[in-house]
């Protein structure tokens, strides 16, 4: 009998998380999705409805996220640490203490901490993948974003790290660097609908146009397979171009 694989899906509204989520559940596997905002019992009723095969997490913190996820469904061959937060643009003699703290919380001590508490149970069944949703931000800087880059510059260099730490242990870790993907989190609708903005963020993708969600899946779902087991340590641009 073929067990079935389970992933861990981090803030699953949001970014590529519906898309990881999608693709996840249609190559067969159990997805224990968890979102940093679910506040309110409707929310999570809501996601119920309309994602009735996936499995919706109570715990949020990374630690508590694996452990639930274990309880529950007894295995994790898959973290995907997609993790969203605003990109704020100030000038570095402008930020606060607090801005740095936020950011890199939610960006470098969340996933850092999930694939921590993660690693344990692959390393014992000598099987498992981490791939962390970043940002090309990192691979060319840009001004004025000094605390969110190097945010998810720390979370590449970990990607990097971990995967030839963890190679021993038959555990593949890599990284995508999105940049100008569809989503309600970077590029909204009602951004991209102003004729104005749009020629502005346009103007800087070579392929004149913003990835797609299922574009971002498809890289994911392969990530994610067999057949790219012998691939790690990778952070792979999802930019058009761009980077």
């Amino acid at each position: 009998m073929i067990e079935t694989r389970v992933a861990i899906v981090t803030d699953a509204l949001h970014f590529l998380g519906t898309p990881a989520l999608l693709v996840l559940r249609r190559h067969g596997m159990t997805v224990m999705c968890q979102d940093k905002t679910f506040v309110e019992e409707k929310a999570r009723l809501a996601f119920e409805a309309e994602h009735a095969d996936a499995v919706a997490a109570s715990a949020q913190e990374p630690v508590a996220l694996v452990s639930e996820t274990l309880e529950r469904l007894g295995r994790i061959d898959l973290i995907v640490s997609n993790d969203a937060f605003p990109a704020l643009r100030t000038p570095i003699a402008e930020l606060k203490a607090a801005d740095l703290h936020a950011t890199y919380e939610a960006l470098v001590y969340r996933p850092f901490a999930l694939a921590s508490a993660s690693v344990p149970h692959m390393r014992d069944r000598r099987s498992g993948k981490i791939l962390f949703v970043t940002s090309a931000a990192p691979l060319r800087g840009l001004s004025n974003y000094s605390v969110y880059v190097s945010a998810r510059g720390a979370i590449n260099a970990l990607a990097r790290s971990l995967a030839l730490e963890l190679a021993p242990h038959n555990i593949q870790v890599n990284a995508i660097a999105p940049n100008f993907i569809e989503s309600e989190t970077y590029f909204p609708k009602a951004l991209m609908a102003d004729p104005a903005a749009a020629a502005k963020i346009l103007k800087n993708i070579p392929l004149g146009r913003l990835g797609r969600p299922e574009e971002a899946g498809a890289l994911i779902a392969f990530l994610a397979s067999p057949e790219a087991d012998f691939i790690t340590g990778q952070v792979i641009p999802l930019a058009g171009g761009w980077a």
